[in-house]
Parts: C-alpha cells; sequence; structure tokens
C-alpha cells in the first residue's frame, strides 16, 4: 500500500493513551476527590507504595494538605489552557519536591507531576523579565524575529532554536536561527505542511507549548484506557501528552532527542512556531517552560503591534500621497491621463515591478506591464473577477491563459476596481519570481506502509531538496492589500469626481453651445443683410458693369476673410491685419479710410471680441455713418499707453449727422459692453456733430506689442513687378473639387502669365498626370470631399516642385498635413499673386 504524508492527518494524537516518561499523571473527577484514571508509572514516580490507584481517594493517597493546594491552584487556573501551577510543592509525607499541574476538561481533574530541576532560577517571573526585558528595545519585526532565536538559545541552552514562519499554503520556512556551531543550518529552508498536520496545528493554538523529552523514551499508558462511558482520555491541554510514534521518528531521523516548540499566535491565527532542538534528552522545569509560554505571548504580542505599526507608517505614507492625490485631481476631467501621470508614485504605493491604469476605454502604462492590445482583455478579465472589490494572484497565467504570452514581462497581478460598474482598473504587476526553495525533503515525496500499520514511515534523509517554482511571483501582503483598498477609495472619488466636471462641463458646453448658434445666427444675418447692400449699392455714373462687378467681388471676398479671422478659436492675430481685413470692402481710391498704429498682436480671446466689435463698427459707418457717403473719412489709430494697454480711437468725419440711437440694439450693446464685461477694459461711444467716436481699451495681458511702441504700420500693398506675370511660359497643375472655383482660378493664373494650366478634380487624376509630366508648380485644394491632396502633395515633393495649399482651415494639422506654404480662402487675383511670388522667391 502507498500513501502520503496527508496519512498524518488521521492520527488521534490528542487522545495517545499514555505519557511522557519525564512525569506522571493521576486523573481525578471533577471535586478532586476520587481517583478515576493514572499513568502506570505514577506509583514508582511518586514513590508510592500502594499500586492500585483507581476508586481511591486522592487524600488517602497524598494527604489532606496537598489535595487542598491542589483545589485552590485547580480553582485559580480558569481555564484548561491555564493549568493551576505547584512548582517545587514539597511533599512532606514522601520527603520529595515536585512541579504539579492541575486542570479540569471534560469533567476531570487532570493532575501532572514532575520531577524538580535544581538549575534555573526560583521564579518564571524573573526568567520572564530576563527574555522580555532584551526583547523591549527592537523596532521592527526583522529584528525581533532574529534577536529572539539568538536570546532564547542563550538562556534556555537547547542546541538549536528556530523561528517557524508558516506560509498560506500551510508550508512553513526557517526565517531565524541560532544554533551550535557544528550543527548544519536550516536557516532559509522550507518544510511541507505535512510535516505539521492539520490536527497538530490544532492543538498548537489550544496548548501554545509543547516538550518532548526523549524522543526514544519508553510511553507509560494510562489505565484504565476506557472510562464508564467508553471514552479515552483526551490530554489536549496535557502537558505529559505523549507523542505520536510518527512524530518520535521524525526527530530520531533528524537526530533530536528532544524538542519544545512555542505557538506564535496573531490575532488569534497561527503565525507560526518558536523550535527548539536538543541532541541529547532533556527536560525543561516548569519554571522554564512557563517563563517561555510567557515569552512566546509577548513576542506574538510585540510582533503583532511592530507589524501594525509598519503598517500604519505605510498607510500615513499612503495617506499622505493620496491626500495630495485628491487634492491635486479637484479639478481633473481627464482621470486616463491624470492617474497616467502618477504611475511612478503608485509603485512607491505598493511595491511592484510595473503598474497600469484602464479608464474610459484608454491604457496607460509604467514599468513591467502588459502592452495595450492586452489591456482590454486584461480588464475585462478583472471585470469577471473582482466584483467591487480587489484582487490578487501570484500566478495570473493560471487563471487567465491568455497572460502567458507576456510571462516575461509579468506573472503576479493586483487588480483595483475604480468604479462600482465593471469599467476602470488600476493594475500592480510583478515579474515572475524564478527561485529555488530549499525543502527540508522531498515535499512531494511518497512512503510505503511501515512498522506502526497504516501509519506512515517517515523519510529517513533530510538532504535539502530543491524545488524550482516558475510561474509564480512574489506574494501580496496584507498590508499591501490594506494599502490597496486605501487606494481603491480614494481613486474612486477622482473617478466621481472626473464624472461630476464632466457632467458639469457637458452642461456648460451645452449653454455655450446655445449662446453660440444664437451669436452665429446674428452674425450671418448682418454678413446676408451687408452682401445685400453691396450687392444693391447702384453702379455709379459711367462706371462699367466689368468695374461693378470686380468691385463686388473684392467687397465680397473681404468680408468672408473678415469673418474668418473673427471665427478663429485660438491663436489670435495682429490688429492690423484684423482692422484692415474689416475695412478693405469700403476702402476708396481716394483713401477715405486711414488706419495707423504700432504692431501688436492679441490673444484668441480678445481678438474674437475686438473683432466683433470693429466689424459692428464698420457695419454701422457703412449704413448709417462716414463709410455710407463718398466725402465721409474714418481714421483708426491706436498706441500703448503707461500701463501697456492697448487703446483704439475709432473717429468717423464728413458723413451724414448722427444722432444717439432712440433704443440700443444688438449692435450698440456690443460695442458698449463687450469689452468691459469679456476683458475688463475700457469701450466708450459718443456720437458728436462731426461724426461716431469710440474709445476702446484692451488690457495689456490680452496684448503683445511687436514693435517699439512709436512705430507705425499701414495696410501693406501688393508687390508687382513690371510686367505683373510672375508665371509667364510656365505649366501650373490646380487641384480642385468645385467647377466654378477652379474655372475662376484658371482665369487669375493665366492672367498672371501661365502657358497651360492642368486642372485635375481628385487624387487619382492628379497622380495619373504627374506619372506622365512634371508641371512647373501646383496649387492644390486641401480638402476633396471625401479625402485629402496629401498624397498629391508627397508626390510633388518627390519630383521636387514647388506647390501651395488652398484652404479654408486656420491649422492644417488639423487634417494631420505637414508643415506647407498656404494660400487661405477665398482668394484673389492679389492675394494669388502674393502667395506665388512667396512660392517662387520673387516677392
Amino acid at each position: 500500500m502507498t500513501v502520503d504524508l496527508t496519512n498524518c492527518d488521521r492520527e488521534p494524537i490528542h487522545i495517545p493513551g499514555s505519557v511522557q516518561p519525564h512525569g506522571c499523571m493521576i486523573v481525578c473527577d471533577a471535586e478532586v476527590v476520587t481517583i478515576r484514571r493514572h499513568s502506570t508509572n505514577a506509583s514508582a514516580f511518586l514513590g508510592l507504595k500502594e499500586f492500585e490507584l483507581v476508586g481511591r481517594k486522592l487524600e488517602e493517597v497524598l494527604g489532606g494538605p496537598i489535595v487542598h493546594e491542589m483545589r485552590n491552584a485547580l480553582a485559580r487556573s480558569g481555564a484548561p489552557a491555564r493549568a493551576g501551577l505547584m512548582p517545587r510543592y514539597r511533599f512532606a509525607a514522601l520527603d520529595r519536591e515536585f512541579d504539579v499541574s492541575i486542570h479540569a476538561f471534560k469533567g476531570n481533574a487532570i493532575i501532572e507531576f514532575e520531577a524538580t530541576v535544581p538549575a534555573g532560577p526560583s521564579s518564571p517571573l524573573e526568567f520572564a523579565r530576563t527574555l522580555v526585558g532584551r526583547l523591549s528595545d527592537v523596532t521592527t519585526p526583522a529584528q525581533l524575529i532574529k534577536n529572539a532565536a539568538r536570546l532564547l538559545r542563550a538562556v534556555l541552552q537547547y542546541d538549536r532554536v528556530m523561528i517557524y514562519q508558516f506560509a498560506p499554503d500551510g508550508s512553513g520556512k526557517v526565517v531565524s536561527e541560532a544554533k551550535r556551531p557544528d550543527l548544519e543550518s536550516f536557516l532559509g529552508q522550507h518544510f511541507p505542511a505535512s510535516d505539521i498536520p492539520q490536527q497538530a496545528r490544532q492543538l498548537y493554538l489550544l496548548n501554545p507549548i509543547r516538550v518532548v523529552s526523549d524522543s526514544s523514551g519508553e510511553r507509560f499508558p494510562i489505565t484504565p484506557v476506557l472510562d464508564a462511558a467508553g471514552e479515552p482520555l483526551d490530554l489536549s491541554y496535557a502537558h505529559l501528552r505523549s507523542v505520536s510514534p510518527i512524530h518520535c521518528e521524525y526527530l530520531r531521523n533528524m537526530g533530536v532527542s528532544a524538542s519544545m516548540s512555542v505557538s506564535i499566535i496573531v490575532d488569534g491565527a497561527l503565525w507560526g512556531l518558536i523550535a527548539c532542538h536538543h541532541y541529547s534528552p532533556r527536560s525543561l522545569s516548569m519554571n522554564r517552560r512557563i517563563a517561555a509560554e510567557i515569552f512566546g505571548e509577548f513576542f506574538a504580542l510585540q510582533l503583532g503591534a511592530l507589524t501594525q505599526k509598519q503598517m500604519l507608517l505605510a498607510a500615513e505614507r499612503a495617506r499622505d500621497f493620496l491626500n495630495g492625490l485628491l487634492a491635486s485631481a479637484s479639478h481633473v476631467t481627464d482621470a486616463s491621463g491624470f492617474l497616467g501621470e502618477h504611475l511612478a508614485e503608485f509603485r512607491d504605493l505598493v511595491e511592484s515591478d510595473g503598474v497600469g491604469v484602464w479608464v474610459s476605454g484608454e491604457w496607460r502604462a509604467e514599468g513591467s506591464a502588459p502592452p495595450a492590445e492586452f489591456a482590454e482583455e486584461l480588464a475585462a478579465f478583472a471585470g469577471s473577477v473582482c466584483e467591487g472589490r480587489i484582487w490578487a494572484t501570484t500566478a495570473l497565467a493560471e487563471a487567465l491563459p491568455a497572460a502567458r504570452a507576456y510571462a516575461d514581462e509579468f506573472a503576479g497581478l493586483l487588480a483595483i476596481p475604480l468604479s462600482q460598474i465593471p469599467r476602470d482598473y488600476l493594475f500592480f504587476f510583478r515579474r515572475e519570481l524564478v527561485h529555488t526553495i530549499e525543502w527540508g525533503g522531498d515535499p512531494n515525496k511518497t512512503y510505503t506502509t511501515g512498522p506502526h500499520g497504516d501509519r506512515l514511515t517517515p523519510r529517513q534523509s533530510f538532504a535539502v531538496w530543491k524545488q524550482t517554482v516558475a510561474g509564480h511571483s512574489k506574494v501580496w501582503t496584507p498590508v499591501e492589500r490594506e494599502l490597496a483598498e486605501s487606494a481603491r477609495r480614494t481613486l474612486i472619488e477622482v473617478v466621481l469626481r472626473q464624472s461630476e466636471l464632466l457632467a458639469d462641463e457637458r452642461n456648460k458646453a451645452e449653454i455655450r453651445q446655445k449662446m453660440l448658434n444664437q451669436e452665429l445666427n446674428h452674425r450671418v444675418k448682418n454678413i446676408l443683410a451687408l452682401i445685400k447692400s453691396v450687392v444693391a449699392h447702384p453702379l455709379a455714373e459711367g462706371a462699367t458693369i466689368e468695374a461693378y462687378v470686380t468691385s463686388l467681388k473684392g467687397r465680397i471676398e473681404a468680408l468672408a476673410i473678415a469673418h474668418d479671422q473673427a471665427m478663429r478659436a485660438s491663436g489670435g492675430g495682429l490688429l492690423l491685419d484684423l482692422v484692415n481685413a474689416e475695412a478693405l470692402p469700403y476702402r476708396t481710391s481716394g483713401g477715405a479710410i486711414t488706419v495707423r498704429g504700432p504692431a501688436v498682436s492679441l490673444d484668441a480671446r480678445a481678438f474674437a471680441v475686438v473683432a466683433l466689435v470693429i466689424h459692428e463698427l464698420v457695419t454701422n459707418a457703412a449704413k448709417y455713418g462716414a463709410l455710407s457717403v463718398k466725402a465721409g473719412e474714418l481714421a483708426i489709430d491706436w498706441s500703448a499707453n503707461a500701463a501697456g494697454d492697448c487703446e483704439i480711437l475709432w473717429q468717423e468725419r464728413g458723413g451724414p449727422p448722427v444722432m444717439p440711437p432712440s433704443r440700443q440694439g444688438f449692435g450698440s450693446v456690443l460695442v458698449e459692453r463687450s469689452i468691459p464685461f469679456d476683458l475688463g477694459g475700457r469701450s466708450e461711444l459718443t456720437f458728436g456733430s462731426e461724426g461716431v467716436t469710440a474709445r476702446l481699451c484692451i488690457p495689456a495681458k490680452f496684448v503683445r506689442w511687436t514693435e517699439h511702441a512709436g512705430a507705425t504700420a499701414d495696410a501693406p500693398a501688393p508687390v508687382r513687378d513690371k510686367s505683373g506675370r510672375p508665371l509667364e511660359g510656365l505649366r501650373v497643375l490646380l487641384v480642385e473639387d468645385q467647377f466654378i472655383i477652379a474655372l475662376d482660378c484658371e482665369d487669375m493664373l493665366t492672367t498672371l502669365g501661365a502657358r497651360q494650366v492642368d486642372v485635375c478634380a481628385n487624387v487619382p487624376e492628379a497622380l495619373s498626370l504627374l506619372s506622365r509630366t512634371a508641371p512647373d508648380l501646383a496649387i492644390l485644394d486641401v480638402n476633396l470631399g471625401s479625402e485629402t491632396s496629401e498624397p498629391v502633395s508627397h508626390r510633388l515633393r518627390e519630383l521636387a516642385v514647388p506647390f501651395v495649399f488652398a484652404t479654408g482651415y486656420d491649422d492644417l494639422a488639423i487634417l494631420g498635413l505637414a508643415e506647407a506654404a498656404t494660400l487661405r480662402k477665398p482668394y484673389n487675383l492679389a492675394s494669388l499673386e502674393a502667395a506665388l511670388r512667396r512660392l517662387l522667391g520673387s516677392g
């Protein structure tokens, strides 16, 4: 028959039916009156003449005073695990001293007798004080564990003292050792869980100290074996309980003759053992044994306190970090980006090799972490196992086989859900901890039935057996799990704040969009009305229809450019460009409009506001003021004041008589209130006898003076060569998908001297043409319906053909196109000529 080490779990070690040879036992009724059972060595050990003790009164055997003291000791005990003690009690009738302990269990009073040992302190308190005092000043669990083994060996004089810690799987590891110099070391070795069966672990919790005086010693049976009810005697709390034959053979195979173990119980759980080995028979006196038990309890309390202190310090550091994180996230609307910026700090919070965050479908990672293509599958897996709580494993591939593909990057996972629904997660990763565990024997070895029948013959050799553990990471400790839980609570608040801010931003965006639509509607109506007025302007006497068409086209193009500038979302622009663009439709050869001022640029916000104000002033001047008659004049001047503000002076002269409006319309409200309200500046509008005067002040924080305030600038004039035909003899490629625009541009190119204009409506046509011949230059419309002209630009670069993009976009980066020369739509002959001259280097 083949069995394995789990057979030990079946052995009833709490009812062995015998005691160890260094003492004897008498069992009475609960009142300590009548003897019910005794160990077969009781009479000889106590020096009694009577050999038949069962049924006799205890007082008749030992004497009344002794039994009286035993009853008092039993009353003091309170619980079976706290036996009543009578150390060094002198039996006058026998002229001998014994260490006596008594406890009550299951209706029996169990009395144990041991011979006193002369050596050692007279009081267990003095002995315990020696042990406890030496460890009271340690500050870390590691120091406590290391020092305890050395101190105990020095005081107890065992050949070897070990601190043995249990792992979550039940196996144990020697984490501290003090030994005789000639002995091999067990430090760092692991022992299989089967070395300490489950029922033994349970007894370690019930009875915290266990002494084996001689692993080869005789066992003295309890007689009778069964009581009147047919039950054996339960010795769970007895110090003299005999040792399992399997365990005795286990010890002998290790060369150990005597041992003592003290349970380390932390928070009600068996953390480990203080294990003492001696290589010759040895019995520990009651005083020393009780002192060792007290020390074990102190050690467990100190270990728990120091561990808790470490947890509190870690929690304090984590709290400071998380509070700072929460404070800095008060206005964060991009949780994924925000957490991504702090990933390195999260690695300091919980020890890990990598960390990643999955929020709203976005993946960001730091260190040894999976790639983005695996993140979605990992998040889906986390949703199936987390259930709103943190989840950890040391071997992710066992639960998620797809993770085996990334075994080189990580093996362990700690997942923290950041929302109540399976969506957002923070992940900590640990690399595979490929390490060699030194076992004090093969944990997987099986053994044949031995001389004890169905019991196990222990292994005969304790040579170190090495086992390589792969596919697992370092264990996630309770402290790390607690820190992860703290992080979860904080980060959920960050994500919730983001959701609230996004909801608020969406609400504000809807309001802004509504206002923008209303404003856009107003502006479009104004533009359409202005275009209607321009179109309806009567033809001047003697003017030709061609001149009228030319004038009309120029005014409409200028209006479009001005509107484009006013609607820019970012970047701002030069005030001169804005004023000239707005005034261009109304300029006359007589110079009715003059513009003077140093070069200054406005930021995006101010540019949009000022553009609307200037547009409104120009529109009103064209409808009702100086620009509505031929004799009218308009002067626009600006300068810097002492504070660096930009002051704009608008003066109209020679127009029709003006009066303040009988009611304020949108335009006058816009002029008077938009600059003070939006920019904190000033705006004054007066209606004098000579015409309208406006004084505008733009605060310095919105302006940037690009030249000295004394310098002046005006509208630039187009630069032309003597012939006015910069394209003389050149072949031009025009890519444009709008027929009317293409036809108009072709005419302008011909006017500029182009020998041939090849017009293509789409990318395939243009590329086909370029495969046959190369033009001298090209004009490319950026947006060609469902495609862009980017492929054509790439081919032109390969052919070294200069080209210009014709576009209505402010920023070609929006379309993903590289920086290139541009011609803003709509364009006229002058702007087309200027752009081509710059392109050809002749402007």
